[in-house]
């Protein structure tokens, strides 16, 4: 019975984590930018989840729209005026603009919050589900739901869009995707605030569970980071499944180890799978 709970739990946080990773993905995989303001624009999230429930009565389920409006025109405008100008530098100059963006970001978050955590309160919880002895929390499984919708919802928009499909093109071939028509800093742009869409979308959904402070800013970078490598990078399918399989181990690194030590236990798998398969659970060439 335990090993049955400590898998629910597993999955549980598995598709938060995919969430969280998913957009991270996306900006990765297609401009191959490693966003280093991810971890904030979760928290940014979390802020807008909490302040809208406290002051305004709107449920954090409901204002994952709000987190995504104010996330995507964020992100938009900082890729489309700042990251846009050196978008073809090498890595490590794009690396250091995030980095220094989100130093700013960050510091600014802990001058208006303070370092205190927050966290969001409901009024009226959902409960909890007795499954044979199987204890699981109802505002998780909504929680863990939500999350899996808003992954397959950016899957089918870069599928199924017009705007999707003009974002795999860039991704596959910028050269020709300009040559087609394809305004390719404009997709960047768009790419980008996508992918702060899902950061922000996520940090409302978790404001329920996980406390709110800008100094989870790296925590949850870290995780997105393990994720990408662990399910394959430029995947939205790879997110899924690298968010779930650092989910369960957590789960058991937990159990096994202790809590303190499950994210010792994850970055060690992400050492052997740089090691021994660099493309992790299902990467290949291309974004999904």
């Amino acid at each position: 019975m335990l090993i049955a709970q400590i898998i629910v739990n597993g999955l549980v946080l598995g598709g938060l984590y995919a969430c969280i990773a998913s957009g991270f993905s996306l900006v990765w995989g297609v401009l191959n930018i490693i966003n280093i303001l991810h971890g904030s624009f979760i928290i940014i999230g979390s802020y807008v989840a909490y302040f809208a429930y406290n002051y305004l009565g709107i449920h954090p389920f409901l204002s994952v729209t709000i987190a995504a409006i104010v996330l995507f025109l964020f992100g938009y405008l900082i890729q489309a005026g700042i990251i846009n100008r050196v978008v073809a530098a090498p890595v490590l100059t794009t690396l250091t603009l995030t980095f220094g963006l989100e130093l700013l970001v960050n510091n600014s978050l802990l001058a208006a919050f303070k370092a205190d955590y927050r966290k969001v309160i409901l009024e009226n919880p959902l409960g909890v589900i007795d499954m044979g002895g199987i204890i699981v929390p109802l505002d998780r499984l909504a929680t863990m739901v939500l999350a899996l919708i808003l992954t397959g919802l950016l899957y089918w928009v870069l599928n199924a869009s017009r705007i999707g499909r003009a974002i795999v093109a860039v991704r596959m071939d910028r050269e020709a995707a300009a040559l087609m028509g394809v305004k390719v800093k404009q997709i960047y742009a768009i790419t980008f605030g996508l992918g702060a869409v899902m950061a922000g979308a996520a940090g409302s959904v978790m404001s329920v569970i996980f406390p709110i402070s800008p100094l989870n800013n790296i925590l949850f970078l870290g995780k997105a980071f393990v994720i990408c490598v662990l399910g394959g990078l430029g995947s939205v399918p790879g997110a899924m499944i690298g968010g779930l399989a650092l989910g369960m181990i957590e789960s058991f690194g937990g159990l096994i180890f202790g809590p303190e030590h499950a994210m010792t236990l994850a970055f060690s798998l992400l050492i052997l799978l740089l090691i021994f398969r660099p493309t992790g659970i299902i990467g290949k060439r291309g974004y999904q």
